[in-house]
Parts: structure tokens; C-alpha cells; sequence
């Protein structure tokens, strides 16, 4: 074993496990490597190293005593810097938490320690999480692992980073409109968005919107299953707890299963490269299942819904704030509250009655499918200092979300999704196709994922792409420039 901070998670866990590695030599694996490659990336933001050595000298003891052990037990986690971290540095991406360290952890912290997961390290995000880069006045700019230059997707990006250069085995990530998929797709990892309320957060800002939800990222769909597995909680803390259904766990027979393809969804903007791309691969793997067409639900007016529905929350979690301390919120944060003020009570009301119907359209559709697969990403990554693409194929991009439609589209729909690598795109950064399954079939898709991640491994235009480690740790740190805005 070269690196211990390569081994895949379920690997690590299984080697603890039968004391073939050492919680301790996987964390000094995984710290090494953050000294060596994290500069010019900057996923990794904050790490409690002392306390992160306690607690994998702790986990070495209850191996070596025979102790019964979790399912994380030992693994080195990095948390996403909007998460709270009891003791350890937690800024949220804003100035005025600079050096907030809160006294305990929320929810989905408290619940993957208790699992056996070794909490020792923050990942970059951007601004209270609002945008689909990774940039913050705190921390600065982080980059692709494949290409430092460019963005590496966001609000989860860090992670992403993290993952890709094996700085860690596993990481948490939160998605609204596909913070978790677009940098999961753009790194080259695996990203699961979860039914949402599985994943119990005792943070969600709106009781009953599911649009954001917690949830696992890894290198390979398989540690994304076992680490989901340890965070489901459904937890009474949060108004969406969800049970996770175990109906649909077992291994996926392929050759069982009706596919539907789709390049854009009938309305997302897609590059023409990448619409080529999708195509290509869809070739190589879709003889592989028992029918497989081209086929969307009918998104509707998909845009105008989520645009609508996302602005009624943004109001709900940051107007009150906005108001009693103006100025410190962040512009990306006052640009949504500026941006949310212009729909009425009546335009709001319309939009959940058409989410209701694009939902049941889809419910429709999910009938005679068994799985949708989409690209991930509707565009190539672009240079890390501007906050979104300012067009896709002569289409000028209206604000930062508005080139999420790929995800966004999925999140109304409130179904479990997972995006996964699919190799390198035509210009050498990582491809990604997300995959979709039917209302609450979190497992269902998990295990579809482990099938074609493992039918891809076997074919080198569609297995996981790998940044070159040894390039990464020769280059400076990184450019903290902030976007001008």
C-alpha cells in the first residue's frame, strides 16, 4: 500500500476493521496530503490536527480492544464549512465569523462522529453557500484539481477538491439547485443528492421545502452508498423526516431495467460539445440495459417554478437578518434578496401549484421508467474568477443559477439522484452523468450507480478520471483574488 489516503473508504474501513491499517496512519496519510497538494486547489480551509490525532488514537484503542466499531469508524471527514463544527473554526464563508468556533455540532456532524468518523477538516464553500462556484471573502478561491485555473463547481466544491486528490476518503456536501452533483461532476468524484428528510437537519430554514438537503460525497458510488447509509437518520428534528426505504436494496441487474436518456430535459442549456459528449457515451453502455430510449417528463415552465420558489425561500431565511444587520450578509446574499422582491404573492402561489403539476407529470413518466440518465452539467468549466458562464452555445446565462437547470430540474422533483464519472470530456477536465430514480428509491439508485460505476471501471473512455498528484504538488499556492463583482 503506497498511500493510505488512496485506498477507497469501504476499503479503509474493512482494513481498520481487521487491523490491517491504522486509524492513525490513515489520518497522517490523509494530512500529508493536504501539505502537499492543497495549495494551489484550496479545498481544504481549517483543520483541528491535535484533536483529529486524539481521535484516531482512540479509534487505533478500540480496534486493538476488540470494541464493537460503526460503520465509519476511523475514517478521516471533511465538513462543509456551513456546517457547524463543535471546536473547530467555522466561517460559513463570511468575514463577520471569521473566527467563529461553535461549542457543538449540528445534527449531521454529531451523527457521523458517532458513527466512528474522524471530523478533522473544513472545505471551502462559497459565501453563506450562495453560488455554483467556490469562493468566499474568508478563504478565497479554489480551483479544479484536473485544471487549478478553473472553477471546480460549487457550493460543495471543496469537498469535491478534497475527495478528487485524496486528501480525504469521505465528505459531507449540501445541495439545493446541485451543490452537491456540478462539483462532484466537475472533480471527478461521486455526489448523492438524497430523498429529502432522510438526511435529518435540524437547520432546515424552511419546514417544508425540500429543495435543500444533506448529503455524502466519496471517490466511488460504493463509499457514497456505505457513508449515506450512516448518515440517515430521519430525525423528528427535522419536518421532512423521511424513513430510508430498504425495498430496493439489492445488488442492480442492468440487463432488467427501462432507461430513459435525456441531453437537456426538453429546456436546459447544454453545450453542443457536451450534448456530443453525452452522446458518445451513452453509445458505449446503453445496449447494457433491457430497453433504452430517449425520453424527459414534461418539465413545463420548470425555470419560472424553481426561480419563484427558490426566491420565496431566500426571503424566508435572510430578509429579517438583511434587515436588522444590513452590510454584513455578503453581495451575492443582498443580489438574491434584490432579485426575490420582485415576485408577488400571486406569481409565488402559481409556482407551487405548477411544481405540484411538473411533479406529478414526472410520477407519470417514473411509471414505465426505471431510471433517467442526464448529463450532469449543461457546461465545460470555466476560469475559477468569474462567478458563472456568461453564455452556453450563444445563449447568454441570466444569473448564477440559471445554467443549473440539469440539477435544478431534478431537485423540484424531490427524487433521489446521484452523479457519477463518466471519464474525461473533450477538452480533458471530468465528465459526469447524473442519474435519477423514482420518488423515496434512495438504495435503488445507490445500486444502480455501483452497477455502471462498475461497468464504466472496465472501459478507459468511461472510467473515474484521476488529477495527476505529482503536477499538483509542484505548483505555488494558489490565487486568493476574490471575482469582482
Amino acid at each position: 500500500m503506497e498511500f493510505a489516503c488512496d485506498l477507497p473508504a469501504s476499503e479503509a474501513r474493512r482494513m481498520i476493521g481487521s487491523k490491517e491499517l491504522s486509524p492513525v496512519e490513515l489520518l497522517d496519510s490523509c494530512l500529508a496530503r493536504i501539505d502537499a497538494v492543497n495549495k494551489p486547489v484550496n479545498g481544504v480551509v481549517a483543520i483541528d490536527r491535535d484533536s483529529a490525532m486524539d481521535a484516531a488514537r482512540r479509534a487505533e484503542a478500540a480496534v486493538m480492544s476488540g470494541e464493537v466499531l460503526g460503520p465509519l469508524h476511523g475514517l478521516p471527514i471533511g465538513i462543509k464549512d456551513l456546517n457547524d463544527t463543535g471546536g473547530l473554526l467555522t466561517t460559513y464563508g463570511a468575514r463577520m465569523f471569521a473566527e467563529n468556533v461553535p461549542e457543538k455540532d449540528e445534527l449531521v456532524v454529531a451523527n457521523l462522529r458517532d458513527k466512528g468518523a474522524i471530523v478533522f477538516a473544513k472545505t471551502n464553500t462559497p459565501e453563506w453557500g450562495a453560488g455554483g462556484n467556490t469562493f468566499n471573502p474568508v478563504y478565497g478561491v479554489s480551483g479544479n484539481p484536473f485544471a487549478p485555473e478553473l472553477t471546480c463547481g460549487g457550493s460543495s466544491g471543496g469537498s469535491a477538491i478534497a475527495l478528487a486528490t485524496g486528501m480525504m476518503p469521505l465528505a459531507h456536501g449540501s445541495d439545493n439547485a446541485g451543490s452537491l452533483r456540478i462539483p462532484a461532476a466537475y472533480c471527478g468524484v461521486v455526489g448523492f443528492r438524497p430523498t429529502a428528510g432522510i438526511v435529518a437537519s435540524e437547520k432546515r430554514p424552511f419546514g417544508l421545502s425540500h429543495f435543500p438537503v444533506q448529503g455524502p460525497m466519496a471517490r466511488t458510488a460504493a463509499d457514497v452508498d456505505m457513508m449515506f447509509r450512516a448518515m440517515a437518520t430521519s430525525d423528528a428534528a427535522d419536518p421532512l423526516a423521511t424513513p430510508l426505504s430498504y425495498q430496493h436494496d439489492h445488488p442492480a441487474d442492468l440487463s432488467s431495467l427501462r432507461v430513459a436518456f435525456s441531453e437537456d430535459l426538453g429546456f436546459a442549456a447544454v453545450d453542443r460539445g457536451l450534448r456530443a459528449v453525452f452522446r458518445e457515451r451513452v453509445a458505449r453502455f446503453d445496449s447494457s440495459f433491457l430497453e433504452a430510449g430517449w425520453a424527459h417528463p414534461d418539465f413545463g415552465n420548470t425555470r419560472e417554478t424553481y426561480e419563484i420558489i427558490r426566491a420565496f425561500n431566500y426571503i424566508g431565511m435572510y430578509a429579517e437578518r438583511s434587515r436588522s444587520e444590513p452590510d454584513r450578509w455578503g453581495p451575492l446574499v443582498e443580489e438574491n434578496l434584490e432579485h426575490a422582491a420582485r415576485f408577488s404573492v400571486e406569481e409565488i402561489a402559481v409556482a407551487h401549484v405548477e411544481q405540484a403539476r411538473i411533479y406529478r407529470r414526472a410520477q407519470e413518466f417514473f411509471a414505465d421508467v426505471d431510471v433517467l440518465i442526464t448529463p450532469t452539467v449543461g457546461t465545460y468549466p470555466w476560469p475559477k474568477h468569474e462567478i458563472y458562464p456568461s453564455e452556453i452555445d450563444d445563449k447568454d446565462i441570466a444569473n448564477y443559477f440559471d445554467w443549473v437547470a440539469l440539477t435544478y430540474a431534478i431537485t423540484i422533483l424531490n427524487h433521489p439522484c446521484i452523479s457519477i464519472p463518466c471519464g474525461l470530456d473533450d477538452r480533458g477536465t471530468p465528465f459526469a452523468i447524473q442519474i435519477v430514480g423514482r420518488r423515496n428509491c434512495d438504495l435503488q439508485v445507490l445500486r444502480v450507480a455501483r452497477a455502471l460505476e462498475a461497468l464504466f471501471a472496465a472501459d478507459p473512455m468511461l472510467a473515474r478520471p484521476v488529477p495527476d498528484i505529482k503536477k499538483l504538488s509542484a505548483m505555488p499556492g494558489g490565487d486568493e483574488k476574490l471575482p469582482v463583482r
